[in-house]
C-alpha cells in the first residue's frame, strides 16, 4: 500500500514528459508537443508573394503542401500532417496576418479551393520540427519590414545557445 501512494504522481510525471518532445525548438506553449489542435486557413497565388515562397521555392499544393505561420512558433522546415485528411505539409511560407497567431495557412492552388477549405479548427501531428536557426538567416535581411521583427525577436531569443539541427520526432 505505501508504494501505491507514490505510483500515481509518478505516472502523472511519465505521462506529461512523454507528451512533450524536448527536442523541440522551446517554444513556449505550443513547440514542445507533437500533437496539437490549431486554427487553419487557406491562401493562394493570386495573394501578395505570388508563386514563390518566402525561402524561393515554388508553393507546392499535393504531394507535401506548403503552408505558411509564424516562423517563431513553427520555424521554416516544420513538416506536419492534418489528421482529418492525411495531408503532409511543411513550412515554407509566413504571412503578415500569421504573426503573433497560432493559426496555419495552407497553400491551394486555386481561389475556389482555397474558398472551400475556409477556416477549420484541425489536429495536427509534428513530424519534424524546423529550424529556428534557418529561419532567423531567411528572417534576418528583411528586418526593415515592421512585421517580420516580431518573429526576429523571438527567434533571437529561441536560437540563443540551441543546436541548428533539424529534429526528427519518433513516431
Amino acid at each position: 500500500m505505501k508504494h501505491a501512494i507514490y505510483l500515481g504522481p509518478l505516472l502523472a510525471v511519465l505521462l506529461l514528459a512523454g507528451c512533450t518532445y524536448p527536442g523541440g525548438p522551446g517554444l513556449g506553449g505550443v513547440a514542445g508537443r507533437h500533437l496539437q489542435v490549431v486554427r487553419m486557413t487557406a491562401y493562394t497565388c493570386t495573394e501578395p508573394g505570388g508563386h514563390h515562397d518566402a525561402c524561393g521555392g515554388i508553393l507546392m499544393d499535393g504531394g507535401i503542401n506548403s503552408a505558411a505561420a509564424d516562423w517563431s512558433r513553427y520555424p521554416v522546415g516544420t513538416q506536419f500532417k492534418i489528421l482529418e485528411t492525411g495531408q503532409v505539409c511543411e513550412i515554407n511560407d509566413y504571412g503578415s496576418a500569421l504573426i503573433g497567431t497560432n493559426t496555419i495557412d495552407l497553400y491551394r492552388d486555386t481561389r475556389r479551393e482555397m474558398r472551400d477549405w475556409g477556416v477549420r479548427m484541425v489536429h495536427i501531428k509534428i513530424l519534424v520540427w524546423g529550424s529556428p536557426r534557418r529561419s532567423l538567416e531567411i528572417l534576418s535581411p528583411r528586418y526593415r519590414n515592421w512585421q517580420v521583427r516580431p518573429m526576429i525577436a523571438a527567434l533571437r531569443q529561441q536560437t540563443q545557445g540551441s543546436p541548428s539541427k533539424f529534429h526528427r520526432i519518433p513516431s
